[in-house]
């Protein structure tokens, strides 16, 4: 069955079916659904909300008049500022956080959906936040560099004394005192040393992944029997 890897948590399996059916009209070239969260109520809920994740977005659904429509709240990882999720008695509260306009909330997420959730949004939300780091250093260096032409005055040659024309008057006038010319001396500018550039220092893949799993652990979200033994499987990679 095409929908056996969105049922693994619980998930109703004809609510995925029927929204699966939808999601795949939506995907764009290269596009994939990882994972479908669906709303479980104390009460029965027929046709519940529910909140996919694909490879480039993620998708708020929210069925309505009696299943025959679904409103659709779509963003791309560029227009997410953040996730955040919320256990409850009776399930969680998974939040939405967009950069702009309000957030948006779906509640009675079984726990268990919301943390896997939680885990492929924030690592979606790194990983574009990474590669539009990239890219704006790659806009950087790409930059055209403008040559400095430098413009020289043109010299003015001294004129000879030979092409000067001297007279001679008829009376010699007075002597007179000799006149001093000054010239001031140019007054040196300080130099001012411009500050080595500090590289940044970029974390290699295992660090990002000992980090993300400590985040991880800092939450609750996995044991410190799981803690210990992937952070051992990490290091065993060094």
């Amino acid at each position: 069955m095409i929908v056996d890897k969105y049922i693994q948590d619980g998930q109703d399996v004809k609510v995925v079916e029927k929204l699966v059916d939808k999601l795949k009209d939506m995907m764009t070239p290269g596009e994939q659904i990882d994972y479908i969260a669906l709303q479980k109520k104390p009460a029965v809920t027929i046709l519940p909300d529910s909140i996919a994740v694909s490879s480039k977005r993620i998708f708020l659904c929210e069925f309505t008049k009696l299943g025959l429509a679904t409103n659709f709240e779509i963003f791309s990882w560029k227009d997410i500022k953040d996730i955040a999720f919320k256990e409850e008695i009776f399930g969680s509260k998974v939040t939405v956080i967009p950069l702009t306009g309000e957030n948006l909330s779906i509640d009675y997420i079984p726990k268990i959906q919301a943390r896997k959730l939680y885990q492929l949004i924030k690592g979606a939300l790194e990983n574009n936040r990474k590669e539009g780091a990239r890219v704006e250093r790659v806009e950087e260096i790409s930059k055209p560099v403008v040559p400095i032409i430098e413009i020289k005055e043109e010299e003015v040659p001294n004129e000879s004394p030979s092409n000067v024309e001297y007279t001679t008057p008829a009376t010699p006038p007075a002597p007179t005192a000799p006149i001093q010319s000054y010239i001031a001396a140019p007054i040196p500018q300080p130099i001012i040393e411009q500050p080595a550039p500090v590289e940044e220092e970029v974390d290699d893949e295992i660090t990002l992944k000992l980090k993300k799993l400590k985040s991880l652990f800092d939450k609750q979200l996995i044991t410190q029997a799981e803690y210990e033994n992937k952070k051992n499987e990490l290091l065993s990679q060094l």
